[in-house]
């Protein structure tokens, strides 16, 4: 008789498993931080999983629902928080600030900056901070200081950071994160753009912030003062369709919910992109261009019933007006893996918003595409005036404002006026 093998399941071989997964997706790039997960036990951070959903390279772990059963806490994916203290070029004997607990990534963080370091994590949930502290503390990391409160407010009793990583999605910058770090320091957040979300680490250059990389990912949203609300337009009963728009509304959902039932155009770029090649930046490129956008988002029933295109499940780049609105989508490329951007439309206006969309991917394909003529986020204080800020795409929060650039082959030669969001 064979007993079943039980060792594949042991966190140990588990957190093997996810070191080498971690490797092959590139979110780790370096030994100090490969070191720190694997020698962080992951799974006594995440009791509500099993060791395998624990260690799953890809995977959050949601450890705190709202009445409505939206998410309000979780354990990031291993992948995430690789690549953000990857981004965040952590040193021995730092101090680092963690805006957002779980306690899984400050013990990692406490790993990285070593006995001569120093981590503080803060939380606006009592619940969750209660929680990191005991997990903490059980794991063998019992000198990470968990602090209740709101970090839109400094943490009492603590000098300057070396850096601050946040790790809940956040729509604006407070004073209190610069007032906290040292001069040259680094901020890595989760920063929400026109309904994206990028990882951006911002280091501090004479009282403004510098965008050194950025990456895609999702987050829980901040709460607390910092907090920010988006509209979501139901275009279907039952709110199965929707166009989710950073600030209040600012059109007529009616008009767009006739404008889905009335029929589609289509327009195709004749932009391909390969199987696995990401592109990221062009729905950063699409969100950032002037005019209205949104996010189309539908739930499945509605996909099936193709009402909309399937990218709605994830959330569509979308561009609209008061009687339409067109957004992105693609399309298989027979007999090949790879697939074309192209543009469903809907409204009066239909063929005009969708000549925009499609001439958008294809400015982004010539100009954009490669690494080297990526996207640059700056933000700067609010109190900034127009003319002091560089050619780009403007977006104003009450605390600052945030610029995007996106530069070219011709470098910069040719300034453009800033546009504001």
């Amino acid at each position: 008789m064979t007993m079943p093998d039980d060792t594949a399941a042991n966190p140990d071989n588990l957190r093997r498993g996810m070191l080498d997964e971690l490797w092959a997706l590139k979110a780790l790039h370096t030994h100090a931080v490969a070191q720190a997960f694997a020698a962080v036990p992951r799974h006594l951070f995440a009791p509500e999983a099993t060791p395998e959903q624990a260690y799953a390279a890809n995977k959050s772990v949601v450890t705190k629902r709202g009445p409505d059963g939206a998410a309000l806490s979780s354990v990031s994916a291993p992948a995430i928080q690789a690549a953000m203290l990857e981004q965040a070029d952590l040193r021995p004997g730092m101090r680092v600030l963690e805006i957002g607990s779980g306690g899984y990534n400050a013990a990692l963080i406490a790993e990285i900056v070593g006995p001569t370091g120093y981590v503080v994590s803060v939380d606006i949930d009592g619940d969750v901070v209660e929680r990191a502290r005991r997990l903490l503390t059980e794991a063998g990391y019992p000198a990470v200081r968990v602090v209740h409160g709101d970090a839109e407010h400094p943490i009492a009793d603590e000098e300057r950071f070396d850096r601050i990583i946040v790790t809940v999605g956040a729509w604006d910058l407070p004073p209190a994160w610069r007032e906290q770090l040292v001069e040259g320091g680094r901020i890595v957040v989760p920063l929400l753009m026109r309904g994206t979300t990028r990882t951006v680490a911002l280091d501090e250059v004479e009282g403004i912030l510098v965008d050194r990389d950025h990456q895609r990912a999702g987050f829980v949203a901040m709460q607390g003062l910092g907090a920010h609300e988006e509209t979501f337009l139901s275009l279907v009963e039952g709110e199965q369709v929707g166009l989710r728009i950073d600030g209040p509304a600012d059109t007529n959902p009616v008009a767009l919910a006739d404008a889905l039932l009335g029929g589609r155009t289509e327009a195709w770029s004749g932009v391909e992109v390969g199987g696995t090649e990401p592109f990221d930046d062009l729905d950063l490129f699409l969100a950032t261009r002037p005019g209205r956008f949104g996010l189309l988002q539908a739930l499945k029933p509605a996909v099936d019933a193709k009402l909309v295109s399937g990218w709605a499940q994830w959330g569509a780049p979308t561009r609209y007006s008061d009687t339409g609105f067109a957004y992105r989508v693609t399309r298989r490329v027979p007999d090949t893996d790879r697939a074309e951007f192209g543009v469903f439309a809907h409204g009066p206006d239909a063929a005009q918003l969708a000549d925009q969309v499609v001439a958008d991917i294809r400015t982004w394909d010539r100009e954009h595409r490669h690494s080297e003529h990526r996207a640059h986020i700056t933000v700067y204080p609010a109190a900034i005036p127009d003319e002091a800020l560089p050619s780009g795409f403007v977006m104003d929060r009450r605390h600052t404002r945030v610029v995007v650039t996106w530069s070219t082959s011709a470098d910069h030669a040719e300034h453009t006026t800033a546009t504001r969001g």
